[in-house]
């Protein structure tokens, strides 16, 4: 028992510069460093074409009583809560849509454009690079609407084009609406400056701009969709290869999670907000019914899956990553 208890005594008495060594150490440990993700690209098969999502950040807004323009602030916080999101802020992701045809790369809307070193946007083309895409390669950009979240990446950092060697294919009502002035005071007052940010995006590209009819084919196995309210020619795409097709949703709606299980939700973004709504329920009957895969921009990443009817609204459900390769 003496001999233990001498056995233990000396251990202790080992043991306790040590331990006060480890002290400071503990104490004065580095802050840890940044959370370092993978680069945001994910590929999927669609008959014979390559789709590739490609993400270009995430921002947060504050939630305030006016995000919702027909419901209360507790209502909304009550349907994030229900989908585990914030009910203080809320995250808009921003993903696009690419896909290798026969025809060239097409590209889907061009993000937010160069933000900044240490901005949480404006990754496209660095998640181009990272997935094996040279913007030069890019033959067509589709664009959905106007909206500067969708058209600023056109322009590098200094002004020049980034995609120098694509044609632009615009929706005639949209382009109709953003170029003429006299539209300005019948746009509603925070979109007034999509008028001046179209005109110095599409700057570039003079005579490189196609304009498309809704419905109008834009190439061999993708059309056009008029899906106008979020904005005046707001216009969706479908893109079919064999037996397959997918719908770019572009802005349908926002985070789905929200929208989509409520499409009465009335975003304080949207131009029309009664033709938005309309749209969006006979876009979700739509690609629901006929179990149509869809990418959206403000989807959760990777942003591709299916749009399931839910009692008076829709849920979205991702595709199988297994059954994307």
């Amino acid at each position: 028992m003496i001999r233990r208890s001498l056995f233990m005594g000396a251990a202790a008495a080992l043991a306790a510069p040590a331990l006060l060594r480890a002290g400071p150490a503990f104490a004065q440990a580095a802050a840890p460093a940044p959370l370092a993700q993978a680069p945001g690209f994910f590929r999927f098969r669609l008959g014979s074409l390559t789709v590739t999502m490609l993400h270009d950040g995430s921002r947060a807004i504050p939630l305030n009583a006016g995000f919702v323009r027909n419901a209360s602030l507790e209502d909304v916080q009550r349907v994030l809560a229900e989908s585990f999101l914030p009910t203080d802020t809320f995250r808009i992701p921003f993903t696009l849509t690419c896909v290798e045809t026969p025809n060239g790369l097409v590209l889907f809307d061009t993000g937010n454009g160069p933000s900044g070193p240490n901005a949480p946007v404006g990754l496209l083309v660095q998640n181009m690079r990272a997935a094996g895409l040279d913007p030069a390669r890019v033959t067509t950009v589709v664009f959905s609407h106007f909206h500067g979240d969708h058209i600023s990446g056109l322009l590098n950092a200094d002004g020049t084009a980034a995609f120098p060697n694509a044609e632009l294919v615009v929706p005639a009502p949209e382009w109709a609406w953003w170029t003429d002035a006299g539209n300005e005071s019948r746009s509603p007052e925070f979109q007034r400056a999509t008028f001046a940010n179209t005109a110095r995006r599409f700057a570039p590209y003079q005579g490189k701009v196609r304009q498309v009819a809704p419905g109008a084919e834009v190439m061999p196995g993708i059309t056009s969709i008029a899906a106008h309210g979020h904005t005046p020619g707001h216009t969706i795409y479908r893109v079919s290869s064999g037996n397959e097709q997918l719908v770019f949703l572009a802005d349908i709606t926002n985070r789905p999670e929200v929208f989509a299980r409520r499409p009465d939700f009335h975003l304080v973004f949207d131009f029309d907000a009664q033709a938005a709504e309309a749209t969006r329920r006979r876009v979700f009957d739509m690609v629901s019914t006929d179990r149509i895969r869809v990418t959206g921009y403000h989807f959760p990443f990777p942003s591709t899956g299916f749009m399931a009817k839910d009692g008076n609204g829709y849920r979205f459900v991702p595709s199988d990553w297994a059954a994307a390769g």
